[in-house]
């Protein structure tokens, strides 16, 4: 790893004042040379991560070895055959302030390989679940719905293009890896603080992922104003939104009056009754069961996603109560244990009553 604290001894060599001595040798001689670790790693794959934090003088030292094969140290020039392949790491220049790679260096690289983010849903959780620390307890205990995984990958795509977050410092695929063990260590701990065995992923654990965020995205003046804590929860609503015609029929900003939707059913169960909470921490019982209540989730799901898995239809039925609060047809509060849905006309008619 290149730091600033780096020198040209540790990685090309230097004289070794403490073998003089011991050896009586004159510093002259050859033999009190101490080679660093480039020599020493001679017929081998020597890799240099985040090459721009090198200090140029180091880097210049670098200049022969890939030209000509041969170090200079102290005076003593050394025409040494070394056979090594050089790989340097770096991160694009505007990204960070610490430094650049001297342009006769980068003229002595061979090639450069540009890396980008994941293009797809399924290449971003493969390296999320490649790369996520999980304990073996986590993946009995805790099961995770495949539509959880997507909104969650989808998170990172909607920051990448989020007018609140700072394109140019981007969003590294480490958010999307932190997020996910927050996610699960979320759900584990509402099932210890139950004495569940098992338990299932919901849509509110993803409240455990925004430290994740908040901790991994550098916001522009806008996002600053809002607070990272606010754009965090933007970025989960926006994945919700965006993910929500992939499963069920479109919402559309205009309908006609006394025009019966989808969701017409759902509206007009929350119209009549008085609406519900759902506590953060309530043990799955209780939260099938509230869900149970609403009856037309389980038609809405039985029309259009019939094929969806018993484990996941849970989440599927929290889902559309999300979507449905972003695109206006439900309201959701924000509770000390919870979220509570009603018809999103009830505050209003509760103070005209």
């Amino acid at each position: 790893l290149a730091t600033p604290d780096v020198t040209v001894a540790d990685l090309i060599g230097d004289v070794d004042p403490i073998k003089a001595a011991n050896l009586k040798l004159s510093y002259a001689d050859e033999r009190v040379i101490h080679f660093g670790m480039i020599p020493r790693a001679n017929r081998c794959i020597f890799v240099i991560n985040e090459l721009p934090d090198l200090q140029a003088r180091i880097q210049v030292a670098l200049f022969n070895i890939l030209q000509e094969g041969d170090i200079q140290i102290r005076g003593f020039k050394l025409r040494m055959p070394l056979d090594l392949q050089f790989i340097f790491t770096a991160n694009p220049e505007d990204y960070t302030n610490r430094g650049s790679i001297v342009t006769p260096l980068k003229d002595r690289i061979g090639s450069q390989i540009l890396t980008h983010y994941p293009e797809t849903i399924e290449i971003a959780k493969t390296i999320t679940h490649q790369e996520a620390k999980l304990d073996e307890n986590q993946g009995s205990i805790v099961h995770v719905p495949n539509l959880a995984k997507d909104l969650l990958e989808q998170v990172g795509f909607e920051a990448r293009e989020s007018e609140f977050i700072d394109a140019k410092s981007g969003v590294s695929a480490r958010m999307s890896i932190t997020a996910y063990e927050n996610l699960i260590s979320t759900a584990e701990r509402r099932a210890l603080q139950n004495g569940e065995e098992k338990t299932t992923v919901r849509l509110a654990d993803f409240l455990g992922i925004i430290p994740a965020i908040t901790g991994k995205v550098e916001l522009v003046y806008e996002g600053e104003q809002e607070g990272a804590g606010v754009v965090a929860q933007y970025l989960i609503s926006n994945a919700i939104h965006t993910f929500f015609p992939g499963y069920f029929p479109k919402i559309e900003k205009l309908e006609k009056q006394n025009e019966t939707t989808p969701y017409s059913e759902i509206s007009e169960w929350f119209f009549n009754e008085s609406g519900f909470e759902l506590t953060d921490d309530c043990s799955d019982e209780v939260y099938k069961n509230v869900l149970d209540g609403v009856e037309p989730l389980e038609n809405l799901i039985q029309k259009y996603q019939p094929e969806i898995a018993i484990s996941d239809k849970y989440f599927l039925k929290e889902f559309i109560l999300w979507a449905l609060v972003e695109y206006n047809k439900l309201s959701k509060e924000r509770t000390q244990d919870g979220f509570q849905f009603k018809d999103p006309y009830a505050k209003f008619i509760s103070r005209l009553s």
